[in-house]
């Protein structure tokens, strides 16, 4: 059986800029964006996001419901 794929998705529009999620990606897979959202934060970003490996550290970190959803691929 194949290994399962995944990847994030960073919704810039509800992410507060807490950074929490980035020390939390063992695959250094998210840093901070360069565009202010419409709640007036800088959001985090996801860098090469079918790179993720599916763990849920950064999404269980995230205190914003909806902010990181993780997608596994078929």
């Amino acid at each position: 059986m194949p290994a399962k794929k995944h990847r994030i998705a960073i919704s810039a529009d509800e992410c507060k800029g807490c950074r929490r999620c980035i020390p939390a990606c063992p695959k250094k897979l998210i840093s901070v964006g360069s565009e202010i959202n419409i709640q007036g934060y800088v959001a985090v970003k996801a860098d090469n996001p079918g790179e993720c490996i599916g763990c849920g550290s950064c999404f269980h970190q995230c205190p914003e419901p909806g902010a990181i959803t993780i997608y596994e691929e078929e």
